[in-house]
């Protein structure tokens, strides 16, 4: 990676690939913007460099997918929520960032980010799922992670009409589940291929991290530490650490279990690419009681559907379209925003026809498509 000194940043600077503070802290992904506060708390850390894989990008220049794609973003609504949810991205990587380095952590920070993530469910669950899937284009560290499986747990538990104290004790657990991984090795935590046994076993022990850190060092009741402690356990009793099954397992960690590993699906990694949300939704629907509780998978794909919101799939007339709404009682019939229409005509201002598929009994969804590989081809023809 190159090693870009801090007094060169500059508000407002953007770069094409993640930008990091050392090999597993994510500093800024790409495509946004530098604040000058996050500037700030850079030299507050006596931090003198930080390193990326990419480039900075002129003023009128984007990577091909932010370039066609977000121009969705212009609404009002969606601004504002790019804006709080990269602010509560901001906060967590501070909080990450303390914990990593033993720093002490209020209870009163993380708090602040549960609720403001609630509060920004409340603007628009759509805008909010649709700016997620977007921003997991690129690589992910374990802030997005963390924050994504948050969003989508807080979702189902809506969804399944927990009451509110349940919801912050699930949101919480959610996005501190995996907070002992910033406890293990780095060096396996980031290895590239498969990992020996012995490194496997040390993975494991993440979860009794994550309650340690949770119950001990922030001081939270147990029942968040014990929604961390078993995210990893199975339906079929066949997870970890303690290898305990079905109602056994806290309803909060059965939950955490599915956002969790659809995240993972989704997400670019360093050594894969990720996968799109209408293959993540068909591989948990193969689970088969195995992994997941059938209950909460079922809610799960009734929150998200068959083919999530913004997912872009291409109609039996070859038109592209990007998914707007999804409705329970036709989940392979969502509503849809035309991008690119039959005749190759593209809508550059994100000002498409509206399709709703459950209506229109000519039309069909033929296929999802991989948005890079679209951004890529598009940019290709242009």
């Amino acid at each position: 990676m190159k090693k870009i000194p801090v007094h060169e940043l500059e508000p407002g600077q953007r770069f094409n690939r993640p930008v990091y503070v050392d090999d597993d802290s994510l500093f800024v992904p790409e495509g946004l913007p530098i604040k000058q506060r996050d500037i700030d708390r850079l030299k507050k850390w006596h931090v003198e460099f930080v390193q990326t894989d990419g480039d900075a990008m002129s003023g009128d220049t984007q990577s091909a997918f932010n370039a066609f794609f977000l121009r969705a973003f212009n609404s009002p609504t969606q601004q504002q929520i790019t804006k709080t949810y990269t602010e509560i991205q901001s906060d967590l990587v501070e909080v990450f960032g303390r914990i990593r380095a033993n720093d002490e952590v209020t209870q009163d920070a993380v708090n602040a980010i549960v609720d403001r993530l609630l509060d920004m469910l409340k603007s628009g669950v759509n805008d909010v799922v649709q700016y997620m899937l977007y921003g997991m284009q690129g690589e992910t560290s374990e802030v997005e992670n963390a924050l994504n499986s948050a969003v989508l747990s807080a979702l189902v538990g809506q969804n399944m009409q927990l009451p509110r104290h349940r919801i912050v004790v699930l949101v919480t657990a959610a996005l501190l589940h995996d907070v002992g991984m910033l406890r293990l090795n780095p060096e396996i935590v980031n290895k590239k291929g498969k990992l020996a046994p012995e490194e496997r076993r040390h993975i494991n022990t993440h979860p009794i991290h994550s309650y340690r850190v949770i119950t001990k060092e922030l001081g939270f009741a147990e029942d968040i530490g014990l929604a961390a402690l078993q995210h990893q356990e199975r339906w079929d009793g066949h997870g970890y650490p303690r290898k305990i099954a079905k109602e056994a397992i806290r309803l909060e960690a059965r939950i955490i279990s599915v956002a969790d590993s659809f995240i993972a699906m989704v997400s670019n990694k360093p050594h894969r690419n990720s996968i799109i949300g209408y293959a993540a939704i068909k591989k948990l629907l193969s689970d088969n009681g195995t992994s997941f509780d059938p209950d909460v998978l079922k809610t799960f794909i009734q929150v998200l559907g068959i083919f999530p919101i913004g997912s872009i799939v291409q109609l039996k007339d070859s038109s592209v379209c990007r998914v707007i709404e999804n409705r329970s009682h036709a989940p392979l019939k969502p509503r849809v925003k035309v991008i690119i229409d039959a005749n190759g005509h593209e809508y550059v201002d994100d000002d498409g026809p509206e399709i709703d598929l459950a209506d229109d009994t000519s039309l069909f969804i033929r296929q999802a498509v991989d948005a890079n590989s679209l951004t890529q081809k598009n940019a290709s023809a242009g």
